[in-house]
């Protein structure tokens, strides 16, 4: 009787094409998955829209609001439609937009504000907030200066900034940039000491010089910090365009918003808001945006 020295063994391992073929399955019901789920928090946000449109259209029907402070959302679209079309006042005069602008000039207006104002302070910032993180006794006499300016609200150096450089955009712009620039310098203070000194050290003892360990292992590590300060600053500094444009503001949203306010145009004043609160959210949108793009690897270590 012949005895096999090696027993028959039997095949467990699947073929490769249909490993293959698991791989390709479970991808595609994860992008299908993540479709489902945006598509249900889309349905859900508007459906939350859809409600409060319904509400807010009802009370105007019903008149339980009156319309000089509550107006209907078909009086703030035909406000919206006016301020960026020309209508005839007579048969030898027409007026277009309002204030003699058009809204979307008063939104551009104030956008390029906020570019000079707020694109100053992310291009100190950072400077600032990496000298005081790595320079201890700069940090110990600026500190108390920078949280002083970082607490006061913007309209209450406002009147001071239009006596120093009067009622021109360069008083604004230092306004913009004076509620920018904090957020950002603390923002980069924490990032870098955050910066593991493990790789500090691993780097200057593969011969890195003081520069290349600033520029190839701190600013790396700390950019997504910063990259998050300046989307705070950006919001912060936004929501003060209207404190920035009460004097002299044409063109501007802001100025618009305060001027249709005293005019008792609320229907205007809703549309001012909307467009305001709506250019927010488009420049999170794209400063995160530019975020993903500059730092592709975070969150996924």
């Amino acid at each position: 009787m012949t005895i096999n020295d090696s027993p028959s063994e039997s095949t467990t391992t699947a073929p490769p094409d249909e490993h293959l073929g698991q791989s390709l399955k479970v991808a595609s019901d994860h992008r299908h998955a993540v479709r489902m789920g945006r598509v249900r928090r889309t349905g859900l946000q508007l459906s939350v829209l859809m409600v409060f449109l319904a509400v807010w259209w009802l009370i105007a029907r019903m008149e339980l609001v009156n319309p000089l402070y509550l107006p209907s959302p078909g009086a703030v679209w035909d406000a919206f439609i006016q301020s960026n079309s020309c209508r005839a006042i007579s048969e030898t005069r027409t007026v277009c937009g309002e204030q003699n602008y058009y809204m979307w000039e008063h939104l551009i207006a104030s956008l390029q504000r906020m570019a000079v104002g707020v694109g100053i302070a992310v291009i100190l910032g950072p400077l600032a907030g990496f000298l005081m993180a790595t320079v201890g006794w700069l940090n110990t006499a600026l500190e108390p200066y920078l949280n002083f300016l970082r607490s006061l609200p913007p309209l209450g150096y406002i009147g001071l900034l239009i006596v120093w450089f009067g009622i021109n955009d360069t008083s604004k712009n230092w306004l913009l940039f004076l509620a920018a620039f904090p957020p950002i310098v603390i923002a980069t203070i924490n990032g870098v000491r955050g910066v593991k000194q493990d790789s500090v050290h691993a780097a200057l003892s593969m011969g890195a010089n003081r520069w290349q360990v600033g520029t190839s292992v701190i600013l790396p590590s700390a950019l997504p910090e910063i990259i998050a300060g300046i989307r705070i600053a950006t919001g912060f500094a936004w929501t003060c365009v209207v404190a920035a444009e009460l004097n002299a503001g044409i063109p501007g949203i802001g100025g618009l918003a305060f001027t249709s306010g005293q005019q008792l145009q609320t229907a205007l004043t809703i549309a001012c808001i909307i467009v305001i609160g709506l250019a927010a959210v488009a420049l999170d949108a794209l400063i995160k945006y530019l975020g993903n793009v500059a730092v592709p690897w975070y969150g996924k270590a």
